[in-house]
């Protein structure tokens, strides 16, 4: 045909007639008169309007039987409804749109993915209408997550599944089913009513909960789902009207798979229709040349943001309670903990329990408008009944919590507490587990220096310069160890000298070659022990792997010193902190989440949390679903980029922790003043 000829396609649908028109337009070259026709159900209806177009038109495209459906407007009288009117085209080209859509529900997925990477993973989606209609989406959406409910009671309770397994049974089952293909509508809906009304019960509690919905806007008005705020629909042919009201409902994100060239509102079917109108031959044309036209179009799916650009992530954090006082705090456990000697049966039984969500945490928002909300799952058992078990036990609840966390949506998994130090560090949990884990070791060796800086700078004893770079000496001792030689590397760019100390000479010599290379002006000196250089030292850093050893005598150090203690278990105890109450002894640096955060008791004060947690938070925010840290080498990339990832989505330092728990003002002055004390007994004495 000459490439001026006015192609005619008409789209006669089943659906109601909100969305007819009547227009001229251009598309990829070709002037096309696109004419769309609701008829509300009225099959009768449908069929007359075929034949009365049937002489001006070059293609037409029959819609709208699942959208009448929904809407209840053809009752038992759906079957055939579609073969009906496309018989009445005759030898004129039609089309349902069917493999236009498969295509076009593929394309939209993956573009999403590609922009989004990791956007669907693990996401809780939950399927309208029927499974035929949706097939490819879902099909593509398999490749993220397994997370996947249905309406249709068919695909519920798996029928398909059954029926397909086996060739011979599929056929057999067909064949015996097939007089009942031949009962009418309305006896069928009354046969399957109980399993209609069971299916739809369930899927609209997941509805309710889930992140993704998939089904176009009829099925979804008609399904009844209240609460679309926070969600992503997957669907099509989403008009303007449509769109402002799905916002007015709090909807995050509509993919309409149908890309929209024109000014009004057209279905996969048209776009189809006019690939054949413009066929000499009226072939239905190849996946190939479908996506060839779309190339040629510069079209794409629609992403569509009805309340601004967002992305909100989901997270599960794994703790457990941290002492046996902690237990007694949590009621009903606690008045079970008051009779005399309970308190270790119920520590020792809580170990036992199975893992559960403790806490929905909701509310965190980053600067970047990210959003993320997560779930808090306990383990039970307290450090002590940890360690006394073999780690294969830990292993077992931490699987068990991730199985959780996938079934709750969750894209990635962090450890706490001890959970993150039994075994392997979280190593074989990783390999296992069914999602992304990290143990939050690097956020959790930058917050802590981040407290101790910090820490300098309230005590007031030490000089600063305008960048906060320390003005005195620091250590860190265990400096050949992971967290050690990361600790090392930071503290070289803010301090002025820095000891690094460890039996390991070799590794001592390569380290301080390696930070000299970063930073040429940093001034470093090596030793095996603390010795005699304790004295001199504003603030020390222990990070050693030598569990039950005594690292540093404490009684040395400097009146006023920050000593952070990274190691795990601690390098310093209870009893040796309490010797020096002029020196101030960190075991960590929390942090302040962003935005208005709602989170279960941590025994931290409201919005904060552990540096552990954090760094879970903050890969959420970023989207990035994948195992950051684990094992016991820490890698000084990744602590220098979670630290900026964090100062980017808004976390601060909150709290600076002891061994008695978070310190105040008045902790901080405490120790200001004994050591002014000590330093000015010291001063007196040498005089």
């Amino acid at each position: 045909m000459p490439r001026n000829t006015l192609h005619t396609v008409v789209n006669v649908s089943l659906a109601g007639p909100e969305l007819d028109y009547d227009e001229q337009v251009t598309f990829v070259g070709q002037s096309f008169r696109i004419v769309r026709i609701g008829t509300s159900g009225d099959v009768e209806h449908a069929v007359e309007t075929v034949r009365e177009w049937l002489p001006e038109v070059q293609a037409f495209a029959i819609t709208g039987l699942r959208e009448a459906q929904a809407a209840g407007l053809l009752g038992d009288r759906d079957d055939g409804a579609i073969d009906r009117v496309r018989r009445a085209a005759g030898a004129t080209p039609v089309t349902d749109g069917t493999r236009m859509d498969d295509v076009l529900q593929e394309w939209a997925i993956r573009h999403v993915h590609t922009d989004m990477p990791g956007y669907f993973s693990n996401a809780r989606t939950v399927v309208l209408g029927d499974h035929d209609d949706h097939a490819r989406t879902v099909q593509v959406l398999r490749e993220h997550t397994q997370n996947i409910e249905f309406a249709d009671p068919h695909q519920r309770f798996e029928v398909p599944t059954v029926l397909t397994s086996n060739p011979a049974v599929s056929t057999a089952v067909k064949l015996s089913l097939l007089p009942y293909r031949f009962v009418p509508g309305l006896i069928k809906q009354q046969v399957e009513a109980p399993t209609h009304w069971a299916s739809r019960a369930l899927a609209r509690r997941a509805a309710r909960d889930c992140d993704v919905l998939v089904g176009s806007y009829t099925e979804v008005a008609e399904f009844g789902v209240e609460d679309l705020a926070g969600k992503t629909l997957v669907s099509n042919a989403i008009s303007d009207e449509r769109l402002e009201e799905l916002a007015s409902r709090g909807v995050d994100m509509v993919i309409d798979a149908t890309p929209q060239p024109f000014s009004v509102t057209i279905v996969a079917a048209t776009l189809e229709a006019m690939m054949l109108a413009t066929s000499d031959d009226g072939h239905e044309p190849s996946n190939d040349e479908r996506l060839a036209m779309f190339e040629a179009s510069g079209l794409e799916p629609r992403v569509l943001h009805p309340n601004g650009p967002k992305r909100k992530s989901r997270f599960v954090f794994v703790i457990h309670p941290l002492s046996r006082e902690f237990i007694a705090m949590q009621e009903p456990l606690g008045l079970l903990t008051k009779p005399p000697g309970m308190g270790s049966v119920v520590e020792k039984a809580v170990a036992y329990v199975p893992p559960f969500v403790y806490s929905h945490v909701t509310g965190i928002t980053s600067p970047t408008g990210a959003e993320a909300e997560g779930w808090l799952i306990t383990v039970g058992g307290t450090p002590k009944q940890l360690l006394s078990h073999s780690p294969e036990f830990t292993y077992d609840k931490l699987l068990r919590a991730a199985d959780m966390a996938t079934k709750l949506g969750a894209q990635i998994m962090g450890l706490g507490a001890f959970t993150k130090v039994v075994g392997d560090a979280g190593v074989t949990v990783a390999r296992k587990a069914p999602l992304p884990v990290t143990t939050g070791n690097s956020y959790s060796a930058s917050g802590a220096l981040w407290a101790a800086h910090d820490a300098v700078r309230k005590l007031g004893l030490a000089e600063a310069d305008e960048h906060g770079r320390l003005r005195g000496k620091a250590m860190v001792v265990g400096a050949t160890g992971a967290i050690g030689s990361v600790c090392a590397r930071l503290l070289a760019l803010a301090t002025d000298e820095l000891w690094m100390v460890s039996p390991e000479t070799a590794k001592l010599l390569a380290l301080k070659t390696s930070i000299l290379a970063e930073n040429p002006r940093a001034e470093i000196h090596l030793a095996e022990t603390p010795g005699e250089h304790l004295a001199d030292m504003d603030l020390i850093v222990t990070a050693t792997s030598a569990a039950g050893q005594k690292v540093l005598d404490i009684m040395n150090v400097k009146p006023g010193c920050v000593i952070t203690d990274v190691a795990r278990p601690l390098d310093l105890s209870a009893e040796d902190v309490a010797k020096r109450p002029d020196v101030l002894v960190i075991e960590s640096g929390e942090i302040e989440l962003p935005g208005l955060v709602r989170m279960g008791n941590i025994g931290l004060p409201p919005k904060v949390a552990y540096a552990c947690l954090a760094e879970t938070v903050v890969l959420a925010l970023e989207g990035r679903y994948e195992t950051f840290t684990v094992g016991r080498n820490i890698e000084w990339e990744k602590v220098k980029e979670i630290y900026q990832l964090g100062l980017k989505h808004g976390m601060k330092l909150a709290t600076i922790s002891g061994v008695n728990g978070v310190f105040t003002e008045d902790d901080f002055a405490r120790v200001r003043e004994a050591a002014l004390a000590s330093r000015a007994a010291t001063t007196q004495a040498d005089g």
